[in-house]
């Protein structure tokens, strides 16, 4: 059987090495990470992976930097002052 994770998945943001993309991202993948993005000239992509996996994605050769996703949500333009 697989090993199953312990925690469920998290957006992350990646800054890799851009003269070695291809290879950072099949790397990446290998380590648990669900590519949903890739901007190959910005060396960044973006994916989701279970939290747990984060410190072995950080590792990578060629990951220069982790972030996990953050989301902000605005009010409406009409929307009164708070």
């Amino acid at each position: 059987m697989g090993r199953t994770s312990r925690s469920g998945p998290v957006g992350v943001i990646l800054s890799v090495d851009p003269d070695r993309f291809a290879q950072v991202v099949a790397a990446a993948r290998r380590v648990g990470l669900a590519v949903t993005g890739e901007q190959p000239i910005l060396g960044s992509l973006s994916g989701t992976i279970a939290e747990d996996r984060i410190p072995v994605l950080e590792a990578v050769d060629g990951v220069e930097a982790v972030d996990r996703e953050r989301i902000v949500r605005l009010p409406p333009p009409d929307a009164p002052p708070r």
